[in-house]
């Protein structure tokens, strides 16, 4: 009796613990959204730092002259974006692979082809792929737009969970994530779309008179943009699984470390961001 009071107690702490991380999460990201500018850009940038750091641990390069140079990069991408240079996204990847191989040489055979793809992956897959957070943000009614991230991951997460748990038989990838089933899959992707279409009708209201049918579109771009939020999370996953880790680290009480917390939105922000500039032209 004592032992199953004692499991009882740590349940409610390790809730609470994990709500009051999820309330602050959601409080500084609202903010930064909301304010965009200067404020999300440093938001992002110490999430991207927070995140690569993670991921170098991972494969035992963190403290490598590999990882210094790509948390300089990361810095430049980021001021690139908040300065508006979009033009030059390509020639800064293009020449942090350049110092990257340029270490490589030098300091031959220190370092492996394996790690500086490794660092690389690192870089692009966070950084990169976040930024384009910042970048539909600060596009015309970015604010509204950038809403659509948010819908694809959480709705997702929140109607898979709910299905899964309701009618979820069949198991998608049992040896990666034994939890996921078919029906939670489809499930995630149709709320998300869902979210999408109630969003629409929101953004009818306070968008300018457009041509576009908002709720279907936004139905569209968050069933599509859903897709990548679960490649995101199992990317995460598997290579948590490779690597014999259970979190990326301890950052966030109850939650885990940056890419536990973020994996959703990494690949869902590039996706959502090219679907809208495609979808809705007279934007950008």
């Amino acid at each position: 009796m004592a032992e199953l009071e004692n499991e009882k107690k740590e349940k409610r702490t390790s809730f609470f613990i994990r709500l009051r991380s999820t309330i602050l999460l959601i409080g500084i990201s609202a903010l930064a959204l909301y304010f965009g500018g200067w404020p999300l850009a440093v938001l992002l940038l110490l999430i991207s730092i927070c995140g690569v750091f993670e991921l170098l641990r991972v494969f035992g390069l963190h403290k490598s002259s590999l990882a210094t140079v790509t948390y300089v990069f990361v810095l430049l991408y980021d001021l690139v974006l908040y300065f508006g240079q979009a033009f030059l996204i390509l020639p800064c990847c293009i020449l942090y692979l350049l110092v990257l191989l340029t270490i490589y040489v030098i300091r031959y055979p220190k370092h492996e082809a394996k790690q500086v793809t490794n660092s690389f992956f690192s870089f692009f897959y966070v950084a990169v792929c976040l930024g384009y957070i910042y970048q539909l943000r600060m596009a015309k009614d970015g604010g509204l737009f950038v809403v659509l991230i948010l819908l694809c991951a959480c709705g997702n997460d929140i109607f898979a969970y709910l299905v899964g748990i309701l009618i979820g038989r069949h198991k998608i990838f049992p040896h990666l994530s034994p939890k996921k089933s078919v029906e939670g899959f489809f499930g995630g992707i149709f709320g998300a779309a869902l979210c999408g279409f109630v969003y629409g009708f929101i953004f009818q209201h306070f968008s300018e008179p457009s041509p576009y049918h908002f709720p279907a579109l936004f139905a569209l771009i968050c069933g599509l943009g859903a897709f990548p939020a679960v490649v995101g999370d199992l990317v995460a996953s598997a290579i948590k699984r490779n690597h014999g880790i259970k979190d990326y680290s301890n950052l966030i009480p109850g939650h885990g470390g940056i890419l536990d917390r973020f994996d959703s939105m990494i690949f869902t922000a590039p996706i959502v961001y090219y679907l809208v500039t495609l979808l809705l032209r007279k934007y950008f």
